[in-house]
């Protein structure tokens, strides 16, 4: 069983390592799906914490369709990370009709390829209209993972494409289960799919008192002012899926 942590912050991949996750994937921005690391978090990251560390590619929120000038600065972002110790990109490439977009998925496969770390693809994959030819798109770029929920919002809904998607692909690319997965699903969802590779943010929320006065606020959620991992909650789920 692989448990990669969904983490937004170096304290996060403390956390992830400490409770005995497998993997990390490090992002910033993680209540818009997940953003660009900064190179500094991710040098500290490493600093702090020994397992892989994988790093989101991604310059915004919304889709997956990017202008040039978006692509360019996703190369440097990548070339940067790569230069610090990331030891996989995870990125997504989808054309306006929700195919994927090979050619841009090609060339950020080299760069993590030629740099001798994986190759991640993330979410986007669940955007997509036809996950069969998707997934044949992927493996032909050399695509190592996808991260997905079947093409549904919580993978626990998404159990029949990922079962068919692990029983006819698996020995082409590995497959890896995200959103919604939790303790009290997780064992169902790998029992039932064949897929021993899960995700998850393990959420939970802090308080920062300086977050808002009486006429501003930077909060983004009524839960909280900012989110991070739980130790409670990656602790109780290592103790379930350890069982397997």
């Amino acid at each position: 069983m692989i448990v990669e942590v969904c983490a937004g912050s170096v304290e996060d991949c403390i956390t992830a390592q400490t409770c005995g996750a497998n993997r990390i994937e490090l992002n910033s921005g993680l209540y818009l799906g997940g953003l660009t690391p900064s190179a500094g978090m991710l040098v500290s990251a490493k600093q702090h914490t020994n397992i892989p560390i994988i790093t989101m590619i991604r310059p915004r929120g919304g889709g997956f369709c990017y202008s040039e000038l978006e692509v360019e600065s996703m190369i440097y972002d990548a070339e940067n990370l790569i230069q610090n110790g990331s030891d996989g990109l995870v990125f997504g490439f989808l054309n306006e009709d929700s195919t994927v977009n090979m050619k841009l998925t090609q060339k950020f496969v080299d760069i993590c390829h030629n740099a001798g770390i994986e190759a991640i693809f993330h979410r986007a994959f669940d955007c997509v209209l036809d996950p069969i030819k998707a997934i044949e798109d992927l493996i032909a770029c050399g695509v190592d993972r996808v991260l997905t929920s079947g093409l549904q919002d919580h993978a626990s809904d998404g159990i029949e494409l990922l079962t068919e998607l692990h029983k006819t692909y698996s020995k082409d690319i590995e497959l890896c289960v995200g959103s919604g997965v939790n303790e009290s699903n997780a064992l169902e969802i790998v029992e039932k799919t064949g897929i021993h590779q899960l995700h998850s943010s393990f959420k939970t929320w802090y308080l920062d008192p300086t977050t808002k006065n009486d006429s501003v606020s930077y909060a983004y959620s009524h839960l909280g002012d900012y989110d991070g991992v739980s130790e409670d909650k990656l602790k109780s789920f290592m103790s379930t899926v350890q069982k397997q």
